[in-house]
């Protein structure tokens, strides 16, 4: 059997709502992720519904009581000890030839304007052979032409935002390359999930959730991160759409204040995962 590495992911959310505010959670690893053990947990206790959306992502759905609460989600997962598979020569197929449910991911969408950025893209790329090959030169386009910067752009920044500003954080970096692919008519969607530092040096800032790219060449999905500009090994899926916007992690409908998010995703199972005690009063580290 191929090798495997058993990560601990996690995160809580800790709102504070001024009145009853129903949201939607989307922080579940997706179906196909190894799940060894989890616990969805929130306190005070709330009742929860699932649900899938039009792209297969499980949705939890529940009402925040007003004032202060925690949302959080725990697992141990295993993972393949290699980096994300590639085939240079595996072919973009023509839009005739392509799965029905594809085609909903070779057109524009609210942060990937592919029609926007069309005659860029044609002008920097129409030239080549669609393939494998091609995708991992427009990633590494991608990689150079944007500054990676963290916190430097929000809800509004698009595509054609970063294409044109030279920056952006993880999902800019992701929608920009999704957006390339799509104006050649190569099919292109929007991934987010948690990325550990496995066999790399460890970033510098806290570990939050990571966005990456699924393009389809050939008869399958490939897996690009344009943020790192390489194959990592530890990717976990929770959720796939046509850009940011399918795939909040919370969508609520009101305005709950944020006061914390933490995520977990890392090697270190040194102590008890899903931690053993799991209140809020245990898990803020204000201490309040």
């Amino acid at each position: 059997m191929p090798a495997v590495r058993t990560l601990r992911i996690g995160c809580e959310f800790n709102h504070v709502a001024q009145l009853a505010t129903p949201a939607a959670f989307l922080i579940r690893p997706s179906a196909e992720t190894r799940i060894v053990r989890e616990l969805w947990t929130t306190d005070p206790v709330i009742e929860t519904a699932r649900y899938h959306d039009v792209y297969g992502n499980e949705i939890c759905r529940l009402m925040l009581p007003p004032g202060e609460s925690l949302v959080s989600h725990y697992a141990v997962v295993e993972v393949p000890d290699e980096v994300d598979p590639a085939d240079f020569s595996a072919p973009a197929r023509p839009v005739q030839e392509l799965p029905d449910e594809v085609l909903i991911y070779t057109l524009p969408s609210r942060y990937c304007q592919s029609d926007l950025l069309a005659t860029d893209a044609w002008r920097l790329f129409g030239t080549q052979q669609p393939s494998y090959e091609l995708v991992a030169h427009m990633q590494d386009w991608v990689w150079n032409h944007l500054e990676y910067r963290s916190g430097s752009t929000g809800s509004l920044w698009t595509a054609k935002d970063s294409f044109d500003n030279g920056f952006g954080v993880c999902r800019d970096f992701a929608h920009l390359l999704v957006t390339l692919c799509r104006a050649i008519s190569i099919p292109a969607r929007y991934c987010s999930g948690y990325l550990p530092d496995m066999d790399v040096p460890p970033l510098p800032t806290a570990m939050d959730f990571h966005a990456w790219v699924e393009v389809y060449l050939g008869d399958r999905w490939w897996t690009f991160d344009p943020r790192h500009n390489a194959r990592r090994k530890g990717h976990v899926t929770i959720g796939r759409g046509r850009d940011a916007a399918d795939l909040a992690m919370v969508t609520t409908w009101g305005m709950p204040w944020l006061r914390r998010l933490t995520v977990w995703a890392d090697e270190d199972l040194t102590e008890p995962w899903p931690p053993l005690e799991v209140s809020m009063a245990a898990r803020d580290p204000f201490g309040n």
